[in-house]
């Protein structure tokens, strides 16, 4: 027989199993896009292409990305978006691309509250994200707007959906803990004129003077404390942080 799905008991005859292998072994990007532009897009080609590879031991072209996207954006009807795209196979390579209106980015400042943990193969950008949901859920029940991890040694490295970094006046400094390299910190780093890479601890964290979060909708979120720390607002860190975007353009679809 094929394979059934059942939903609370009821079969959903229209849904292709072989996709949920998406949400099982793959890996995926996510991006904003505006006008028909996106932050950083070469870099989600070499994502997918460098994560492809290792995970399922061949190439990803740009060129059947960029297709799939200008697809999107045609059956979408719009230039302003979100887009998802996961990367599975069984025989044949796979990318399920999910569109969603565009999402702003946030204007408040986060209480994050820290916990170990530290991810599988925290390169990838890959769909084993139960730890993530799982400590930011725990974060918030405890108060605080979501969670950032630790390694064992108590070295900062990510949080749940961002990465982090910090400042101290207008050097920006980038946890070397091993984290997943984000698009969005990617395009900050190419704009910034210089920046450090350095084990951020614990019980050093009072002595920066900031602290961002960036991912591909919130590209400079403040954090308003990270447990009992806290940070006031600082325009010059902001200022630098903001001037480094601004001098990369976003790319044509």
């Amino acid at each position: 027989m094929s394979d059934l799905l059942l939903l609370d008991g009821a079969p959903l005859p229209m849904v292709d199993a072989m996709l949920l292998r998406a949400t099982s072994y793959g890996h995926f990007t996510s991006m904003q896009v505006r006008d028909g532009h996106v932050d950083g897009l070469d870099l989600h080609f070499k994502r997918l292409d460098r994560s492809t590879r290792e995970v399922f031991g061949r190439p990803l072209p740009e060129d059947r990305v960029r297709a799939d996207l200008r697809a999107a954006l045609d059956q979408a009807g719009s230039g302003d978006l979100s887009i998802r795209m996961n990367v599975f196979a069984d025989d044949d390579l796979h990318l399920l691309t999910r569109v969603g209106p565009p999402v702003a980015a946030g204007t408040g400042s986060l209480r994050l509250l820290a916990y170990q943990h530290e991810r599988a193969v925290p390169h990838l950008k890959h769909t084993g994200t139960f730890g993530l949901t799982y400590y930011a859920r725990a974060a918030k029940q405890a108060g605080y707007d979501d969670a950032v991890f630790h390694t064992a040694t108590g070295e900062l490295s990510e949080a749940s959906i961002w990465n982090i970094c910090f400042a101290r006046g207008t050097s920006i400094v980038f946890p070397a803990a091993p984290v997943l390299n984000g698009i969005r910190q990617q395009v900050l780093q190419r704009g910034l004129a210089a920046f450090e890479t350095t084990p951020i601890r614990l019980a050093d964290l009072s002595t920066y003077d900031a602290a961002y979060l960036t991912n591909s909708i919130d590209p400079a979120l403040p954090v308003a404390a990270i447990g009992s720390v806290t940070y006031l607002p600082h325009p010059e860190s902001a200022e630098t942080i903001a001037t480094a975007y601004t001098s990369q353009e976003a790319q044509p679809i």
